[in-house]
């Protein structure tokens, strides 16, 4: 699929109200994420040095799997919301840094939905703020990623639980669910 245009990450993205919950409305599949994951949510937590507490959690099987790590920007010095994201893998033995690009593509007026990708169009993401988002703006997110080259093909919905579960009601499964996911689980 030949790109139309080059992605261009927002302009002038206010972190503060882009912190708290996101929930992936759909996605790229990742090596990284276990095929059989619902309730899959973001939480971003603004940290005194500037950078980004990342939280990214999913359910299977009843078990939580988590894994945090840390968001900054590529560039200091731009207003862009072109991030890099720095995970520690594996999650329960943090030895191996894995750095990503996380570009917001992007958001609405109210900071309810969002579209986030990479340069590479490799991962794409579809988050909202609640659980289910309106077909009729989906459908929207999908048409901007398509515009920018991005094979909406491969989008996934992502299951979600209702309600969403907290993090204390369910048993953890931290690192286990990364082993899994590389075998294809």
């Amino acid at each position: 699929m030949a790109a139309t245009k080059q992605p261009e990450a927002v302009k002038g993205l206010d972190l503060n109200r882009y912190m708290g919950r996101w929930y992936e409305i759909a996605s790229f599949p990742s090596r990284f994420q276990p095929k059989a994951g619902s309730g899959t949510r973001a939480t971003y937590t603004l940290n005194a040095d500037g950078t980004v507490h990342v939280l990214n959690e999913t359910w299977t099987n009843g078990k939580r799997g988590f894994i945090e790590g840390t968001a900054y920007k590529a560039d200091p010095n731009s207003d862009e919301a072109k991030l890099k994201v720095k995970f520690y893998v594996p999650p329960f033995l943090p030895i191996i840094p894995v750095v990503g690009d996380y570009w917001v593509l992007f958001i609405d007026d109210g900071y309810r939905y969002a579209l986030v990708g990479q340069p590479s169009r490799r991962y794409l993401w579809i988050l909202s703020r609640t659980t289910h988002l309106d077909e009729e703006i989906y459908n929207e997110l999908v048409e901007k990623a398509k515009e920018v080259g991005y094979d909406v093909d491969k989008l996934h919905k992502t299951p979600q639980l209702e309600p969403p579960p907290e993090a204390t009601e369910t048993p953890k499964d931290k690192g286990i669910w990364w082993f899994k996911s590389l075998l294809g689980k």
